[in-house]
């Protein structure tokens, strides 16, 4: 186990995710929009993994380079979260899926 704090780097994955699953503006009955993802969930998803990786659970057995966190969110229901340790020791977060209340965000035809 590790105390020391790493880097942490979102990668495009990740953001086709939110992307995937958020709308672009809160939506009209208070459906939380991509920004208040990243602006409330995304930074404590960061700390964790920054200062926590060691301690979540491998995604794969017997692969320590690669860890999930399933949590509740402050903007939604639950997600989960794939973070790789890159060569580099620092974290890639590189997948995101999310359960809402509000249900499945559907973009409109054309986005």
């Amino acid at each position: 186990m590790t105390s020391e704090r790493r880097i942490v780097r979102t990668l495009p994955s990740f953001f086709n995710d939110v992307d995937r699953q958020f709308p672009p503006e809160r939506g009209s009955n208070g459906e939380p929009s991509a920004v208040d993802f990243q602006s409330y969930d995304l930074l404590e998803i960061v700390e964790l993994f920054a200062t926590g990786f060691d301690d979540l659970p491998e995604l794969i057995v017997g692969r320590p380079d690669y860890r999930v966190m399933i949590s509740a969110g402050r903007m939604v229901s639950a997600f989960s979260v794939v973070g790789q340790l890159a060569p580099d020791e620092a974290i890639e977060l590189i997948a995101l899926e999310v359960e809402n209340d509000a249900g499945p965000y559907e973009p409109e035809e054309g986005r």
